[in-house]
């Protein structure tokens, strides 16, 4: 549920961090086969398929770059990608009616002899782009990449597709609730208000957004494409959009592999509750990063000390708001850069968040600031209303699939037995949203299939999508397997992290179709191995 962020020299299969898979022998899609449905008596008529002008439409492949401006078009140009738009009902219970677009890149794969079909990628969000990542899978996939054709899309009401957006005045539903119960009904004001917005400028699009219509997008997908099955890679929001579609269409997915799981239990509005102690566990080590490099930041030579130097800045946030160019940040607003600073482990994201805090000492001790590129764009992200599309898709999903509590108190409830402890994540996890002032859902929520047998991927520190998690899931799914990068606060590692281990045990699932024989750990590379 974090906006996706850039891992040190990749791009990020995008969050919460925002922030895999493919066809094959040992596939579920196999395995559903020989439990076919029998066949209908010889006099029946088959019944007509209500979405055929859907299945069945002809894609007009063309050039992914709208201007010289457009950086992801140039990336998919440079890799040899190509776009269409795929045409999909607003309503599937109304297929004849009102429709919508949702945009999809694609590389074909070269080794025809060979091919396992198309692999169909999502990064998480909700809400997250993928249209622009099929050349950074292709490169983490090496020698597989060629076997198959690789599908960047664009979820329904995100990015290239049909837009949904309430003109908000900020990119993201998320806050922290603030000092005392003024603090929390300012929250329960803004929230209010950001559900207004979304009736008033979308309300006509709310109750069609949700996973369950974004995965029969994805059917349509694969029929348009021409697909027996697809395959999937799906990375945190996307792990729970994998395993619903894998739930609803079980005859049509083959090799899956989910990156950054979301236990389907704890998913829906407040599916950040639970995250904190991980949360807390990466800032400890974050601070430990940061004492290490006092001379670069300047924020404290031990941990403890660099943890008293983020907590002062929390404290002066929630006496005066701070200036950081045309920028104030309050106790409403910094909980949350730290919570976004915190999903991925490597030495440029710690830098990052490094310098954003150090410009924020340096703002709660009234110095003029300019603000670091990365608190910049945070601040921007945040504060005004160029990402409204993102957080307006975000939370349209959300609210549209899970009913949040409608109470107010619940939530004030909620944050009192959190305490005064943790005054960072506690009161972000568990404030409200706009979920609590929104139309119930149109569908109930998905209930996942008993099993699927699939790769799962964690790291054991992921701050968005915890390892408990996994091994949530992991149980649930006896012919799954998991594998664990242990000693990493890392959201999303396949392709991100630069696990050998891990890149290595994924690429051998999607060239085989066969499933480790066992769970596989992978231990972080020291400093400066290899990896």
């Amino acid at each position: 549920m974090t906006r996706p962020t850039a891992p040190a020299g990749r791009r990020r299969p995008r969050r919460l961090a925002s922030r895999a898979a493919t066809a094959a022998a040992l596939s579920l899609a196999g395995v559903l086969a020989l439990g076919a449905a029998p066949a209908a008596p010889a006099a029946a008529r088959p019944a007509a398929d209500p979405l055929a002008r859907y299945h069945h439409q002809q894609l007009h492949w063309k050039s992914c770059l709208l201007g010289p401006d457009d950086t992801t078009g140039k990336e998919l140009e440079q890799a040899g990608a190509q776009c269409a738009d795929v045409t999909v009902p607003l309503d599937y219970a109304r297929p004849e009616g009102r429709t919508l677009t949702v945009a999809i890149s694609r590389i074909r794969g070269t080794d025809t002899a060979h091919r396992a079909g198309a692999l169909l990628l999502n990064s998480g969000g909700p809400g997250g782009q993928t249209l622009g990542d099929p050349p950074w899978v292709r490169k983490a996939m090496k020698d597989v990449a060629a076997r198959y054709d690789v599908v960047g899309v664009d979820p329904r009401f995100v990015g290239r597709s049909t837009p949904l957006d309430c003109h908000w005045p900020t990119g993201s539903m998320i806050r922290g609730a603030g000092t005392g119960r003024a603090g929390f009904d300012r929250m329960a004001a803004f929230s209010a208000d950001l559900a207004e917005r979304c009736r008033t400028h979308a309300g006509d699009l709310l109750p069609h957004a949700g996973t369950r219509n974004t995965a029969r997008d994805m059917d349509v997908i694969r029929a348009a494409l021409g697909e027996r099955r697809i395959s999937y890679l799906g990375y945190s929001y996307g792990s729970y959009l994998g395993q619903v579609y894998a739930t609803m269409f079980p005859r049509r997915v083959d090799r899956v592999v989910l990156d950054g799981v979301v236990d389907p239990a704890r998913y829906g509005p407040r599916l950040l509750r639970g995250t904190e102690q991980a949360n807390l566990h990466a800032l400890r080590n974050w601070a430990d990063w940061a004492a290490a490099h006092h001379a670069t930041y300047g924020l404290g030579r031990t941990r403890s000390a660099v943890l008293d130097t983020v907590h002062a800045v929390r404290s002066a946030a929630a006496r005066t708001p701070l200036r950081l160019g045309g920028h104030r940040v309050d106790d409403h607003v910094l909980p949350v850069l730290v919570f976004n600073g915190l999903s991925q482990d490597n030495p440029t994201a710690h830098g990052d968040f490094a310098e954003a805090v150090r410009d924020l000492r340096r703002a709660a001790e009234g110095r003029a600031v300019t603000p670091s590129p990365w608190l910049a764009s945070a601040l921007e992200f945040l504060l005004t209303g160029h990402e409204s599309a993102y957080g307006s898709a975000q939370t349209s999903i959300l609210c549209g699939d899970v009913p949040a509590p409608r109470d107010p108190e619940t939530y004030w409830r909620d944050l009192r037995r959190a305490g005064t402890e943790d005054l960072l994540f506690a009161p972000v996890t568990n404030d409200i949203n706009p979920c609590a002032f929104w139309d119930p859902p149109r569908e109930r929520p998905t209930t996942i299939r008993a099993d699927l047998p699939a790769l799962l991927v964690n790291a054991t520190g992921d701050p968005r999508t915890t390892y408990r998690s996994a091994e949530t899931v992991h149980r649930a799914w006896p012919g799954s397997r998991l594998v664990t990068l242990r000693g990493a606060d890392q959201h999303g590692v396949y392709g991100t992290f630069g696990s050998t281990c891990v890149d290595t045990t994924v690429n051998a699932y999607l060239a085989t179709g066969r499933l480790p024989s066992g769970d596989v750990t992978c231990p972080r590379p020291a400093p400066g191995a290899a990896r």
